[in-house]
């Protein structure tokens, strides 16, 4: 066998599993629960590997042309990279918009000054903010969300093979899309909360200028603790309604931009 033919045909396999590499790595670095920093580095890239030595041999004939230059090479791996952000970093997005819930529940009930230290974030956050989102991510593994995104993740080769991969004005109109969807779904999350304990100041504010004599600033902190406490469980059950339907077609809408940008 001509060693010259070897040669090149040993780089072109490499250069596809780089191109495989750096979706999947893309994917694995910001999607949740894959990309969360309470799993050591190690074990992500691993899984990063392990998935794209799994992928590779379905695409080893797909190989694009010109990959000895490393200049061509770097804007495919960055493309490429690009493609697993997308797709890893849409849901985070959505995923963000329960922790903007907590934290106007957390305003508005008088409790924003109890707050934890999150190791996701790297600061410190309400705990309502941090109870929801973690009640969300539990939510996003009962609706069989790690395994949409791989699936998506696998759809995505069948659009754009390594190499193939572009940039098109459809990642920026997705992002704004989710962008607008996680706010609306963390004002519509935090809605009764929010009515509950404006009603809530509105009234102890008639008590308190009816009835002097009542300390309403000892009344209104328990008052509003108690109706905190009740409004989260109603929360609770408003995330559970909305996130399910609006997680599933964050991940179409990924999906669609992917596929957008392939034509």
């Amino acid at each position: 066998m001509n060693p010259s033919f070897l040669e090149s045909l040993l780089l072109a396999q490499f250069a596809t599993f780089v191109l495989v590499l750096a979706r999947v790595g893309g994917l694995i670095a910001t999607a949740p629960i894959f990309g969360t920093r309470a799993a050591p580095v190690q074990a992500r890239a691993l899984l990063a590997v392990a998935m794209s030595l799994l992928i590779t041999p379905l695409h080893a004939s797909q190989a694009p042309a010109g990959l000895e230059n490393m200049l061509i090479f770097g804007k495919h791996v960055l493309s490429e990279s690009l493609v697993g952000l997308l797709l890893g970093l849409g849901v985070m997005i959505l995923l963000s918009g329960i922790q903007l819930t907590g934290q106007i529940i957390s305003q508005l009930g008088g409790t924003a000054v109890a707050e934890g230290f999150d190791p996701l974030a790297d600061e410190n956050v309400p705990v309502y903010s941090q109870f929801f989102y973690f009640l969300t991510l539990a939510m996003f593994v009962l609706i069989d969300g790690h395994r949409l995104l791989v699936e998506a993740l696998l759809d995505t080769y069948a659009w754009l093979p390594p190499g193939k991969a572009v940039l098109g004005r459809s990642f920026v109109d997705v992002f704004s899309a989710l962008l607008g969807q996680s706010f609306l779904l963390g004002i519509r999350a935090a809605a009764p909360a929010m009515a509950a304990l404006l009603l809530a100041t509105l009234v102890l504010g008639l008590i308190g200028r009816t009835v002097p004599q009542i300390n309403i600033l000892v009344v209104g902190f328990s008052v509003n603790a108690l109706l905190t406490v009740g409004a989260a469980c109603v929360t609770i059950g408003t995330i559970a309604w909305a996130f399910p339907q609006q997680g599933v077609e964050a991940i179409d809408k990924l999906c669609e931009a992917v596929r957008a940008a392939a034509r």
